[in-house]
């Protein structure tokens, strides 16, 4: 996930779907190049998906302030993301996993306070509780890590959650992006905080 201070933002998450061989072109380079370059966001995601099939599977959100775009080179399909809210793990947009149905539900809950604080947003995703299997879905991991990975915060012990990212702007532009570490285990490792301006048509000073 990456901003900039021209209001651009991208994100990718890979798709799990098992085993596959390495791709030749890494995922991680999708939202740095969107960042890096000048292209408007539609366009971008035209580009990506005339060479999808150079990555392994992802997918990946571009935009910036007051639009948002979705692709996927599993769905090959991309999309216009309404506002609301919305969903996004290791499948496709709003697949309705157990996780991102709480998240989903958490983020609701935090959007009703009268004043919206980073740390409520943060806790969104803090949940390190696993899921019955029953409400697992099947990607072809097996039980066993399926079940690490259910929650919205993975405690493996080879694979788990690094990091929690918040990225809000105001009607009037200004900016926060704060991040908060964690070491193997799940130990927190403290929290970065950047605010920033951006512009916003029709923004008011």
């Amino acid at each position: 996930m990456g901003v900039d201070r021209r209001g651009r933002f991208a994100a990718v998450t890979n798709y799990r779907e098992g085993a596959h061989a390495a791709a030749p072109r890494s995922r991680g380079d999708l939202p740095l190049d969107f960042l890096r370059d000048t292209v408007a966001p539609y366009a971008y995601l035209q580009d990506v998906s005339s060479r999808a099939s150079l990555y392994g599977g992802f997918s990946l959100l571009v935009g910036s302030v007051g639009e948002l775009f979705y692709f996927s080179n599993r769905q090959k399909l991309i999309q216009t993301v309404d506002p609301g809210i919305h969903t996004l793990s290791n499948h496709v947009l709003n697949t309705p996993w157990p996780k991102a149905e709480l998240a989903r539900l958490k983020l609701g809950h935090a959007l009703l306070a009268p004043q919206l604080e980073v740390e409520d947003l943060l806790a969104v995703l803090a949940d390190r509780q696993p899921f019955e299997d029953h409400e697992l879905p099947t990607t072809g991991v097996g039980i066993e890590l399926e079940r690490v990975l259910s929650p919205p915060f993975i405690l493996g012990d080879e694979y788990g959650t690094r990091c929690t990212s918040v990225y809000m702007v105001d009607a009037r532009g200004r900016a926060t992006y704060a991040e908060q570490s964690f070491l193997p285990g799940g130990k927190s490792t403290g929290l970065v905080l950047y605010e920033f301006e951006v512009p916003v048509i029709g923004a008011r000073n």
